[in-house]
């Protein structure tokens, strides 16, 4: 098996035909009864029976969409809310769906300097090995803020291990601007943090021209996604804010290159609570909730492929 982080990346969305990625973000008070009921019936405390929910819960959306897309993102914030049992609960989530072949990106937004940051880089990524670390993550969502000093543990360790890091350059949130657009020297934050990304990632480019170095791009500034687009090109790129957030297939065309390689849309509530709202809610409802996941992943899946260059990866359903 290749250890480069990008090269195992892109094999996944090759073999899948679809750069979709499913974002696993539980919430309590939207999860299925059953879900619920079947973690009451084994758990008293309330912590524990939030975690063994979100555990199930995932588990069966990693068991549906394993078979559709290459890799799921679980937001560590969920489930690191419920403390000490969130945080096994995630951690056997994790281990799961890389047991499914998946590549598993943890969204925990990490960010320090020094010897702090390194403990954050190996605890969290696994890289091509999934017990080379306690969480078992192929790849790690990282916080710049404090300087490029930031980045360069989590780069060490991902080089050593076959990782991915996928730095917040331009993010989906409407308050992103209030820092990221602030201009130095007549340029943006966010571009003085892309240069940075870009030189990472190109110094360990593999065969299809793209490092081990990521960035965070939202959907919801597809102008500046295109920007970026143009700005990295060696860089893989993780598009938050398709669907819920409002941005669509047409927005995130400018991520990917001419093969609809280069990037991972990710969707999350649009996916994990289908069941709950618009047609899905409708035709499949509470009873039915994993058929509502197929169906929103495969809705994602041809959307992508008929708006974007992913659709030269021949959508397969």
């Amino acid at each position: 098996m290749n250890h480069h982080f990008a090269t195992r990346l892109h094999a996944a969305i090759r073999l899948k035909k679809t750069p979709a990625l499913v974002g696993l973000d539980p919430r309590f008070d939207w999860l299925p009864d059953e879900v619920v009921t079947s973690a009451r019936r084994n758990h008293s405390d309330p912590q524990a029976i939030t975690a063994a929910a979100f555990e199930e819960f995932c588990i069966r959306i990693i068991d549906v969409v394993a078979p559709l897309v290459p890799a799921v993102k679980p937001q560590a914030a969920f489930f690191e809310e419920y403390g000490p049992d969130g945080c096994l609960a995630l951690a056997r989530v994790m281990r799961y769906a890389r047991a499914q072949g998946l590549i598993v990106i943890a969204d925990a937004k990490r960010g320090d300097i020094g010897t702090t940051a390194e403990a954050y880089a190996r605890a969290y990524l696994a890289g091509a090995d999934p017990q080379a670390a306690p969480w078992s993550a192929d790849a790690l969502t990282v916080n710049p803020y404090l300087g490029s000093d930031t980045l360069e543990p989590f780069v060490k360790v991902a080089n050593e291990r076959g990782a991915g890091v996928y730095v917040l350059v331009k993010t989906s949130n409407p308050g992103a601007a209030t820092f990221q657009d602030r201009l130095s020297g007549g340029q943006t934050l966010y571009r003085r943090v892309a240069d940075v990304v870009e030189r990472l990632s190109a110094s360990s480019a593999d065969a299809d021209g793209y490092g081990c170095v990521g960035a965070v791009v939202g959907a919801t500034y597809p102008a500046e996604l295109v920007e970026l687009r143009a700005a990295m090109p060696h860089v893989p790129l993780l598009i938050p804010g398709y669907g819920s957030q409002g941005g669509t297939a047409a927005d995130v065309a400018g991520g990917f290159d001419s093969r609809g390689l280069g990037a991972l849309v990710n969707n999350s509530r649009g996916i994990n609570f289908a069941y709950r709202s618009g047609p899905f809610a409708a035709e499949f409802g509470p009873a039915k909730w994993e058929a509502a996941v197929e169906a929103a992943t495969k809705q994602m899946i041809v959307d992508l492929a008929t708006q974007t260059t992913a659709g030269a990866l021949s959508v397969r359903l």
